[in-house]
């Protein structure tokens, strides 16, 4: 726990090597990053924190001041605390691993944001569709919460994981959801308020990784398209059912807004969850691609090759691939070197398409 004078924040760490922060979405806390870490088996330096309103982080917002530099400000003290790293971010807490970025108050080696609601950003390129369909989403949502809805927020969950997520949730998960709609509203507030142009995202100097769903909403493919093509150092990874395909800058020709079903393959991961925020928000349609996605590092496509270990999941790779991108940035002891050996004796799993 960091204690500050304004409010206490969530600061949790396991584990040794480079130094990952986990930051985590909307409806969630540093638990939902449990899976992750287990799965990452002690390779890394782990800190997992919670935003504003969820956790142990209080809130400092208000409804006349919804301003993300305020989530911005709890992740640069939780990096201040842990000293140089790579940062992730999921969902809403992709977005304010954006604004740290774009703030450069901390220094950080790498940046990986996945599925952030970038909406403004679509506003700012002239996407009015996708924006629309952020806009319409969010609207239906808040008037059903008015009226009176306690379980408004299930219009939002579905949006993101199709139709049926919110009700195949375990009742533990959906009752936090339902307790921290009020957050989430104010989260929205802090999104849409929060300006994106490709002249300022033109400005992030760091190895970056925009990951996307491929069986996600169209908007947020969309959304998250418009970052990588606007981040200078930005890789677009793009998951679907075949392979994980990294895609180059859209006004590079590569890329496409293609619309695809949504995926419901949380229903299977859900029923199992231990924890009440094991699976907020980080288990909704994207979660598929945050397990199995492979960093691109300039290939045009990536395969997993069938093995007795291929459950191994590929957040692991991801964050392999950004901390070789990110080495001449990030001093690395004796014992680090260790870990970097292991990592690199791993990337036997990987097929080169």
């Amino acid at each position: 726990m960091i204690e500050e004078a304004r409010a206490r924040i969530d600061y949790d760490e396991c584990g040794e090597g480079p130094t990952v922060v986990l930051v985590p979405g909307s409806c969630s806390t540093g638990a939902a990053w449990r899976p992750v870490i287990a799965a990452w088996n002690g390779a890394f330096r782990c800190v997992t924190t919670s935003l504003l309103g969820y956790g142990a982080t209080a809130e400092r917002r208000t409804d006349g001041d919804p301003s993300i530099t305020h989530e911005a400000d709890i992740v640069e003290s939780v990096v201040r605390k842990a000293g140089e790293v790579h940062l992730v971010g999921h969902s809403f807490g992709g977005l304010v691993a954006l604004a740290v970025a774009l703030r450069r108050r901390v220094e950080l080696a790498s940046l990986a944001i996945i599925e952030a609601p970038a909406a403004e950003l679509l506003s700012a390129c002239s996407e009015f569709e996708h924006y629309c369909a952020f806009r319409q989403l969010t609207e239906s949502y808040f008037r059903s919460f008015t009226a009176g809805n306690v379980e408004a927020i299930a219009a939002m969950i579905d949006f993101y994981g199709g139709a049926g997520t919110f009700a195949s949730w375990p009742q533990r998960v959906r009752g936090y959801a339902v307790e921290t709609t009020p957050v989430n509203i104010r989260d929205w507030a802090s999104a849409y308020g929060f300006p994106l142009s490709t002249t300022s995202l033109a400005t992030v100097d760091l190895p970056v990784c925009v990951v996307r769903g491929g069986l996600s909403h169209a908007a947020v493919q969309r959304a998250n398209a418009l970052l990588s093509a606007h981040i200078g150092h930005a890789t677009l990874i793009l998951e679907n059912a075949e392979a994980v395909r990294a895609e180059g800058p859209l006004h590079h020709g590569g890329g496409s807004s293609d619309t695809h079903e949504a995926d419901l393959g949380l229903r299977q991961r859900a029923a199992g969850a231990d924890d009440a925020n094991d699976f907020v928000d980080i288990g909704q349609s994207e979660q598929q691609a945050f397990d199995r996605v492979l960093a691109a590092a300039g290939f045009a496509e990536q395969k997993l090759r069938a093995a007795a270990n291929h459950r191994l999941p590929m957040t692991q790779i991801l964050l392999q691939q950004l901390l070789e991108r990110a080495r001449p940035r990030l001093p690395i002891d004796e014992g680090q070197q260790n870990d970097r050996k292991r990592i690199l004796q791993r990337r036997e799993l990987i097929q080169l398409g």
